[in-house]
């Protein structure tokens, strides 16, 4: 494979999966650029290849994200758009605050929102348009203690649908990709989250968790990013509107 001609962006890009999807997309020749809120650690990654570039958004700012797309744009006519950042909070549902829903919802579905209309025209005029949101087995199921950001999963999931449907007659494709519990440091949060909570250790608190997997492991980032590269390739021309697990048997 070779992406040589495609200017990707990935939102949440210097961290977790994002910087494994960042990785491979450059490895393949792509040009990457690279947005989140942390700016130093978006300059961290994009000093270890000259053909990453950063740059600082708050995805949930809709002037912001403009402001962002518009200079990515400018560097090269977007051809790739990967919805990866995202944050996960747990409360019981009668603990929820709005101020947790409405945070939820902002970074998890109307950041995504935002940066696909920002980087539409661009995509739609590209050859090969990509636009790959990373949503999560919650968005086709439901986990306890986790209502707002199942909610917004679940809204990934049902804006991929509609919009690859608006874009069939087009050469752009729109697929989510859904993991189970992956091996990245809101996993790492959630086990101290559940330990700080109960009598669980962390051993116990990571056998509940993989405990949805029927392989009964984490995913690692690696298999995420493959996937991103997959759906990348023009012969994936035909593979569009879809919601593709990756959580070992999980749904099933």
């Amino acid at each position: 494979m070779n992406l040589s001609n495609h200017h990707a962006v990935v939102t949440g890009g210097a961290t977790g999966i994002g910087l494994a999807i960042t990785k491979a997309l450059y490895k393949e020749g792509a040009r990457v650029t690279i947005m989140g809120r942390n700016k130093s650690r978006l300059n961290e990654v994009a000093d270890t290849s000259e053909l990453i570039t950063a740059i600082e958004v708050d995805i949930s700012n809709q002037k912001n994200v403009e402001q962002a797309f518009k200079q990515a744009s400018t560097l090269c006519p977007i051809s790739i758009l990967i919805n990866n950042a995202g944050a996960a909070d747990t409360a019981a549902f009668h603990k929820t605050t709005y101020e947790q829903w409405q945070n939820m919802l902002a970074i998890n579905l109307t950041g995504s929102f935002l940066t696909t209309q920002a980087a539409l025209a661009d995509i739609k005029s590209a050859e090969e348009g990509r636009i790959i949101n990373i949503a999560s087995t919650a968005g086709l199921k439901g986990y306890a203690y986790t209502s707002a950001y199942t909610a917004a999963k679940h809204g990934i999931v049902g804006l991929t649908r509609s919009l690859a449907l608006e874009l069939s007659k087009t050469q752009v494709t729109v697929n989510a990709i859904c993991p189970g519990f992956t091996n990245t440091a809101i996993v790492e949060h959630a086990i101290e989250n559940i330990t700080s909570k109960t009598n669980r250790t962390s051993e116990q608190a990571l056998a509940d968790l993989v405990s949805h997997n029927p392989q009964k492991r984490l995913i690692e980032v690696e298999e995420v990013a493959q996937t991103v590269l997959w759906l990348c390739h023009a012969n994936s021309q035909s593979i569009t509107g879809q919601s593709i697990i990756i959580a070992g048997g999980e749904l099933m």
